[in-house]
């Protein structure tokens, strides 16, 4: 996918004025501040449309089968991908949860320089947050293997949590993984942005009975 169609990618799914003058302003905004801390691949900079802002803005598209505008949650947010895009996007309360103290107060300053007044940032360890209630949506983009981040994540949400995980090349191992210790209702969607990689939808996550113990998660793939 070349800039020009990640652009009328998004012009496509609806995305457009303000929405997209957010976006172009985040592009700035990560641009720069990757010359003070290691946001993204300095060799991806020039594809920052398809590499980063439609492969995040892909999520929302997946979502939009289940109408709902609670609580989405995204872990180890680091540069903002998906989160602060899924913010510029979606009108609805999101939490960003980032461990570094340094990308958490990226993630606040660009939440206030975008006037995303639905956002806000958790500087703390996925494991250690908690909600009033289980979050409807949740995203993770490079942050850990399946299981992993069921393991640690699970108590954020219920049965009724719809799960959006970018994974590369990985996604049917870590499928074959997860399902010793998780079931849920899975299926893979491809990326619109590259052949690669693919987007692991779950929902009705589980734990499967008599196991337990982090680092050792389970899930099934849709039949």
């Amino acid at each position: 996918m070349t800039e020009d169609e990640a652009r009328a990618w998004l012009t496509a799914q609806g995305h457009g004025g303000a929405a997209m003058e957010r976006l172009d302003r985040l592009v700035d905004l990560v641009v720069e501040e990757n010359g003070r801390q290691n946001l993204i691949s300095a060799s991806t900079i020039p594809h920052m449309w398809s590499r980063h802002i439609v492969d995040s803005a892909q999520l929302l598209a997946l979502s939009r089968a289940r109408v709902d505008d609670g609580l989405w949650a995204d872990l180890g947010s680091g540069g903002g991908f998906p989160g602060l895009v899924i913010a510029c996007l979606r009108d609805a309360p999101l939490l960003l949860v980032e461990t570094r103290a340094l990308r958490a107060r990226f993630l606040e300053g660009c939440i206030e320089s975008l006037g995303l007044n639905h956002a806000a940032v958790k500087q703390a360890k996925v494991e250690r947050v908690t909600l009033d209630r289980p979050a409807a949506f949740l995203s993770a983009r490079a942050f850990a293997p399946l299981d992993r981040t069921f393991d640690v994540a699970n108590h954020l949400c219920d049965e009724k949590s719809l799960w959006l995980l970018p994974k590369g090349r990985s996604a049917e191992i870590e499928l074959v993984t997860a399902r010793q210790q998780w079931q849920a209702l899975f299926h893979v969607e491809q990326s619109v942005t590259d052949v690669d990689s693919a987007i692991i939808v779950a929902s009705g996550l589980r734990r499967r009975h008599g196991r337990s113990g982090p680092g050792k998660s389970a899930g099934s793939r849709k039949a």
